[in-house]
């Protein structure tokens, strides 16, 4: 169950996702947090940079870092308006992120427990906890919205 800072950080992914919309990237923002304080936010910049790997969480992730020193983010959480890829929760392990609140489901490439679950594998050396389901409608409209102005225009 979210608490009130798991939906006031949840606001600010959003308000990071129609930062990315404005660039025509897809509505996808994430936010780093440490000890009650926001370390880190970022939007998706695919097209913004040309680069594959500019999902919302990496460069939240890769700006976090920076700011701790560390690659190290044991005692962070990522808020993020949908389900990580594979990718992304693949970074968020490996930065040891210790929870993880996300919005909407990702039905097309979901890696937190709709395709696959890469973030609870016992394979893996860190195992975030996991809370779905945050502003979940806030956040798929979002995305929603996106994609039928993309489809009107085109």
């Amino acid at each position: 169950m979210p608490n009130d800072f798991d939906v006031e950080c949840m606001r600010l992914a959003l308000d990071e996702a129609r930062v990315g919309a404005k660039s025509d990237d897809v509505p996808i923002g994430a936010v780093v947090v440490a000890n009650g304080r926001v370390l880190a936010s970022a939007h998706n910049q695919r097209e913004a940079t040309g680069d594959p790997t500019a999902h919302a969480e990496v460069l939240a992730l890769r700006a976090a870092a920076e700011k701790l020193g560390t690659w190290r983010l044991e005692d962070c959480s990522l808020y993020v308006t949908l389900e990580p890829c594979t990718m992304c929760a693949g970074a968020l392990v490996l930065a040891r992120v210790e929870r993880l609140v996300f919005g909407a489901w990702n039905a097309e490439m979901g890696a937190v427990g709709t395709l696959w679950d890469v973030v609870r594998d016992r394979r893996l050396n860190h195992q975030p906890e996991v809370l779905a389901g945050v502003l979940a409608d806030e956040c798929s409209a979002s995305l929603r919205e996106f994609f039928a102005a993309k489809r009107d225009s085109g």
